[in-house]
C-alpha cells in the first residue's frame, strides 16, 4: 500500500492529457511496458540491498557501488526530480485551489494569488513537521479514494466503444507521451524505506513491489477507460490543462454534484502527492543544511523548498505537464541508469554469492537502459519543439 500510495497521485491526472491524441489501446500498451520496466528496475534495487545495510538510502547505495561521483549524481537527480514534481503540483494545484475557493466562498481570487496561498498552506503544514503531514495525508488519501470511486461510478455508464477504438491522431504524439506516462509509475524513492521496514526479506519485498506497483496500473487502466471513453479525441485535444479536462467530463454527465466531485478528486490527487514530495525535499534540504549550519532553521529550509517551484508556477501557470515531463529525466537517472550501473558493479563484485538475482541477465539491463535513453531523448526533443507538446 505504501508503494501504491506513492505511485498514485498527480500523474493520474496527467495520463488523460498525455494520452489525448494517442487513443486508449496505444496508451494501454505504453502503460503495460512502462509498468514492467519500473517493476524490473525496482527488483534490481532489492537485489542491491542484499549487499548493503538495512537502512541504506539511494545516496548510500550510489556511494557504496559507484563512489563519490555516483553519490553526487544521485543527489543531483533527486533534487531535480523533487523540484520538478513540486513545480508540477503547484502549477496544477494552484489554479484548481483558486477555482474551488471561488466556487465555495464566492471569492474572486486571481490565479497568482491562489497559487501563492496554496503553496503557503502546504509549506506551513510541512514546516510544522512529519507528524502533521502524516495525519493530514491519511484523511486526504481516504477522501481521495472515495472521490475516485464516485467519479468512476458516474462516468462508467457513459463510455463509448468508438472513442476507445480511436487510433493515434499523430504518430509523434505516441513518442511524446512516453515521459509523462513513465513518470506516473515512479515509486523508487520509497524502496529503501520498504526494505528497512521488511528487514530485507527478499521474498516479501518482491511481492510488495509486484503487487504494490500493479495496483496503480489497474487503477490507471480504469481511469483511462472512463476518461478516454467518455470524451472524443477532438474534445480531449482541446483540453488545455486540468480545468478544461474537468469541465469536459462534467458536461458529459448530467449529475448535479459531479463537477465538485471530480474537482475534489483532482485537488486531493495533487495535494497528497505534493505533501509527500515536498516533505521529502524539505527533509533532504534540512539534512544538507546541518553540514553547513550549527542549528538549521526550519523556515529557511521551507523557503528553499517551496520558493523555486512556486516562482516557476507563477511565471508558467500551464506548466503542469511540462514539469512532469522534465521530472522524467531525473527519474530515468534514479530509477533506471543508477540501478543498472550499480547492479553491474554488484554482480561483478559478488559473483559467488548465492543470493537473489533478477532474471534477464545482461540483455535485460541493456534493454531497460536503451528505453531510459529513449525517454530522455524524447523529453529533450519535446522541449526543443521537435515533437508535439502535450496538455
Amino acid at each position: 500500500m505504501i508503494i501504491a500510495g506513492t505511485t498514485i497521485g498527480a500523474g493520474m491526472l496527467a495520463l488523460p492529457l498525455a494520452s489525448a491524441g494517442i487513443g486508449f489501446t496505444t496508451s494501454l500498451l505504453l502503460m503495460l511496458v512502462l509498468w514492467a520496466l519500473m517493476a524490473f528496475t525496482a527488483l534490481l534495487m532489492v537485489e542491491l540491498h542484499q549487499h548493503a545495510l538495512a537502512n541504506a538510502t539511494l545516496h548510500t547505495l550510489a556511494k557504496q557501488f559507484l563512489g563519490e561521483k555516483g553519490k553526487w549524481l544521485a543527489t543531483s537527480a533527486m533534487l531535480f526530480l523533487f523540484y520538478a514534481l513540486c513545480a508540477a503540483y503547484i502549477a496544477g494545484g494552484g489554479a484548481q485551489f483558486g477555482e474551488r475557493l471561488n466556487q465555495l466562498f464566492d471569492l474572486t481570487l486571481t490565479p497568482k494569488s491562489a497559487t501563492i496561498l496554496f503553496t503557503a498552506i502546504v509549506a506551513i503544514v510541512v514546516t510544522i513537521g512529519t507528524s502533521a503531514v502524516d495525519k493530514l495525508n491519511r484523511v486526504l488519501f481516504i477522501a481521495k479514494m472515495i472521490a475516485m470511486v464516485s467519479v468512476l461510478f458516474f462516468l462508467a455508464p457513459n463510455i463509448s466503444e468508438s472513442y476507445l477504438l480511436s487510433m493515434p491522431m499523430q504518430q509523434g504524439l505516441i513518442v511524446a507521451a512516453l515521459p509523462v506516462i513513465f513518470t506516473s509509475f515512479g515509486f523508487h524513492g520509497s524502496i529503501p524505506v520498504i526494505v528497512n521496514y521488511l528487514d530485507g526479506n527478499t521474498r516479501a519485498l518482491k511481492k510488495a513491489i509486484v503487487i504494490g506497483s500493479a495496483i496503480p496500473l489497474i487503477i490507471y487502466i480504469f481511469w483511462q477507460l472512463v476518461t478516454l471513453g467518455v470524451l472524443s479525441q477532438q474534445e480531449m485535444a482541446q483540453n488545455q490543462g486540468l480545468s478544461a479536462l474537468i469541465s469536459q467530463l462534467t458536461s458529459k454527465v448530467h449529475v448535479g454534484q459531479l463537477s465538485h466531485i471530480i474537482g475534489v478528486f483532482a485537488d486531493l490527487a495533487l495535494l497528497t502527492s505534493f505533501f509527500g514530495v515536498s516533505l521529502g525535499l524539505f527533509e533532504f534540504l534540512g539534512d544538507s543544511m546541518k553540514n553547513h549550519m550549527r542549528k538549521p532553521k526550519r523556515w529557511l529550509a521551507s523557503l528553499v523548498t517551496f520558493l523555486p517551484p512556486m516562482v516557476f508556477a507563477l511565471f508558467y501557470p500551464q506548466g503542469f505537464i511540462t514539469a512532469l515531463g522534465y521530472a522524467a529525466i531525473a527519474l530515468v537517472v534514479l530509477a533506471i541508469f543508477l540501478p543498472v550501473a550499480m547492479v553491474k558493479k554488484s554482480r561483478a563484485t559478488h559473483q559467488q554469492a548465492n543470493l537473489y538475482q533478477v532474471k534477464g541477465g545482461r540483455f535485460a539491463l541493456v534493454t531497460v537502459s536503451v528505453i531510459g535513453g529513449i525517454i530522455v531523448i524524447v523529453q529533450l526533443l519535446v522541449a526543443a519543439g521537435n515533437l508535439p507538446a502535450l496538455g
